[in-house]
Parts: C-alpha cells; sequence; structure tokens
C-alpha cells in the first residue's frame, strides 16, 4: 500500500480508496482479513485514529464487517453493490477526466474522440 502525505486527498481516504479496489477487483475476497488497524497504522508510520477511520468507511459502505476480537474481514459482495461500487469508481474518473481536459482547453468532442479510441485499443483486454 502506497500512501503519499503530500497528497491533496487525505491519508485515510487513500487507504479506504487501495482497499476498496482490492476487494472490487477481487484480491480481497469475502473472509479475507484486513490487515489489523495497528499493524496497518506501524506499517504506514500513521496513526490508529487514521487508519480506523479507512476502515469505518469501508464498513459504512457494506465492504468489510468488524468483528470483535477479531478484526476487519471483507463481506460477501453481491453483484448490485458491486456494480454500484464500479459506476461510483467511473464517475469519479470521469469527473477526474473532465477537470483536466477543461484545464487543457479540450472541447467535448475531442475527449469523446480520445475516450472512442482508447476503448478500441483496450476492447476485450478487461
Amino acid at each position: 500500500m502506497k500512501i503519499y502525505q503530500n497528497s491533496s486527498e487525505p491519508i485515510y481516504k487513500q487507504i479506504s480508496s487501495q482497499l476498496r479496489d482490492q476487494i472490487l477487483t477481487g484480491k480481497l475476497r469475502a473472509g479475507d482479513p484486513l490487515p489489523s488497524i495497528r499493524a496497518l497504522a506501524q506499517d504506514l508510520k500513521i496513526s490508529v485514529i487514521t487508519t480506523m477511520k479507512a476502515y469505518e468507511e469501508l464498513s459504512a459502505e457494506g465492504l468489510v464487517t468488524s468483528s470483535k476480537g477479531k478484526g476487519y474481514f471483507v463481506n460477501a459482495q453481491d453483484e448490485r453493490l458491486l456494480a454500484e461500487q464500479h459506476m461510483r469508481q467511473l464517475e469519479q474518473h470521469l469527473t477526474d477526466a473532465i477537470h483536466s481536459a477543461r484545464i487543457a482547453g479540450l472541447g467535448l468532442d475531442e475527449v469523446t474522440q480520445t475516450l472512442e479510441t482508447l476503448w478500441s485499443i483496450d476492447d476485450g483486454a478487461g
């Protein structure tokens, strides 16, 4: 896991985002334990409170569950929830791309053409 101290994104969001990606891509599966809050905090050299905030965010989203005295575990994901999570991620990525395009002075036609080109290059790859 990589944390960027000088990022505009809060550290707890960086943690939850990376763990969310691992869950949504199947790298972490139902029943898998997350690293203990203390161990992750120690490894990343951050506070336990920051790590706990990230885990609580994932729990609120229904991605993980806390088991008292045992830690956090990945929940089984239903297809509807996974599709919703993927759509949220896509919307965030597209929002970021639109922001970058506007800064670069690109119009919708140029962005659409770029998306179509990238889509055709990656067609069937994933």
